[in-house]
């Protein structure tokens, strides 16, 4: 065996031993607070947004005969992104910093805003782990010239310095932003002369938009005659067609090569944009009448979406609240824009690693030692449901439960012709979702799920099973 070959395998008996290690122990479950960070690549007249992304994480604690536990002290996780260990020279942003962001000195190489590099170790913040500010661009080392907005980070936690688990997950960020790149200005320069009234508005300065223009993604109040940035850019554009098309809104969020609307609900579902956001005008509308960008925006527990049993913690954003054992949403179904399974490789490494397939993490063995008895995450029971046919049906099919009328427990069984996502629900008489059977990838066969109502009141519900295009409901009639 020659010098190569006994390194390589090496790396490889390390390999295993570690993810032996890790499957053991510990599960470390990393995400991105968005789908899509953004910044300009030249700052040499104006800047929209700097280089600044935030990646979070949360070690859990695997114990037989124990319920999960989430860990924080003694641990420590370092992050970095490989193949990207640099960014000035991709971006002359630390050229022009100190004067965009009035900072007493000028940045450092490669620092970011908030003091981090891009490598380095995370912030420990209650239950969880964070890196905020990491100043990344969407190229390569050895790339310059081709943006990859979907680049992996690399996580390790480590306890005594021993690493104990690992996880890969996207940084997203794109250059694809910009008034210029999208074909509605000739040049930045062209955007300053229209605003004559603006002191140092001149070819040699470069300006923040924020500073007139109150942006609460960067935390600035700006000149309330102003008004917003979020404001005047929905406003000042709200008339460009087509009106409700998601080409529309790449103009700006990257973009018509980056797509960062890349989730289950762009492909499974269908949607674009306004159909949460609405259209440029309502956008501006809704700010006038009080809305304040970036800190209030459509919820997953609005009646309109998933309902109460998927909402948020009162008085927080999907990307801030926390769920199930203490979980955040985002470490299991992703970020915003970014939800499992979506469209990119990159996004699914994570879930496929731990669980063997795309999606949310739904499967309870990822982090129980053994299957739990009560309720899993919105009240699903996955164990409830069983593939008692191996034969493939030949279309999807659900069929009425029994027993009908039921007290207090019901079976439902379904056909699922082809590995599928599949969602059973089931509503009330107001068509809202009570509770949630099954919300995963199946493969082909025939299932049963059981639904016990007895914390529900007498009366009329429905099951609601949805595949890909296929979608049907069936009446249930529970009576105590």
């Amino acid at each position: 065996m020659n010098l190569r070959s006994t390194i390589k395998f090496v790396i490889l008996l390390s390999f295993i031993h570690l993810n032996l290690a890790f499957s053991q122990q510990y599960v470390l479950l990393g995400w991105n607070d968005l789908g899509m960070h953004c910044s300009n690549k030249d700052f040499s007249k104006m800047g929209i947004l700097p280089p600044y992304n935030n990646v979070y994480a949360q070690l859990i604690k695997k114990q037989t005969g124990q319920s999960p536990q989430i860990v924080t002290a003694g641990f420590v996780i370092e992050y970095s992104i490989p193949g990207n260990t640099y960014s000035v020279g991709k971006t002359n942003f630390w050229t022009y910093a100190q004067a965009l962001f009035g900072l007493p000195d000028p940045l450092p190489n490669n620092i970011g805003l908030t003091g981090k590099g891009l490598t380095g170790n995370m912030d420990i913040s209650t239950n969880s782990f964070k890196a905020e500010g990491i100043p990344n661009t969407p190229f390569i080392d050895s790339d310059w010239n081709v943006e990859r907005p979907f680049q992996l980070f690399h996580l390790v936690a480590r306890e005594n310095g021993v690493a104990v688990s690992f996880t890969d997950n996207v940084i997203p960020v794109s250059n694809e932003v910009g008034c210029v790149q999208s074909g509605c200005h000739s040049s930045e320069q062209n955007i300053k002369n229209e605003h004559p009234e603006v002191v140092g508005f001149r070819l040699n300065t470069t300006e923040l938009c924020a500073r007139c223009h109150s942006s609460n993604a960067l935390g600035t109040v700006g000149d309330s005659l102003a008004k917003s940035f979020s404001y005047r850019i929905h406003e000042k554009h709200h008339d460009i067609q087509p009106i409700n098309g998601i080409s529309t809104c790449y103009k700006c969020h990257p973009g018509p090569v980056t797509q960062c609307f890349r989730d289950i609900m762009r492909n499974q579902g269908g949607m674009i944009c306004q159909n949460c956001h609405g259209t440029m005008e309502a956008l501006a509308n809704s700010i006038s009448n009080g809305r304040r960008p970036w800190l209030d925006e459509p919820k997953c527990g609005d009646v309109t979406c998933h309902g109460s049993v998927y909402a948020e913690e009162p008085g927080k954003l999907y990307r801030m609240s926390k769920g199930h054992g203490g979980l955040y949403c985002s470490s299991c179904h992703g970020s915003p824009h970014a939800i499992y399974p979506t469209s990119q490789a990159n996004d699914n490494v994570q879930s496929i690693r731990l669980q063997n397939h795309a999606g949310a993490i739904d499967n309870c063995l990822v982090c129980h030692s053994s299957p739990p008895t009560g309720p899993g995450p919105h009240g699903i029971i996955f164990i409830g449901i069983i593939k008692i046919e191996t034969q493939v049906p030949r279309e999807f099919g659900l069929d009425q439960n029994y027993p009908n009328p039921f007290n207090p427990s019901t079976r439902i069984r379904f056909h699922v012709p082809k590995s599928s996502f599949v969602s059973l629900t089931i509503h009330d008489l107001t068509g809202r979702e009570v509770s949630s059977l099954v919300n995963t990838k199946l493969e082909e066969g025939t299932y049963e799920a059981e639904w016990n109502g007895e914390n529900f009141s007498s009366g009329v519900y429905f099951v609601k099973m949805v595949s890909g295009s296929y979608m049907m409901t069936k009446k249930m009639m529970l009576t105590k």
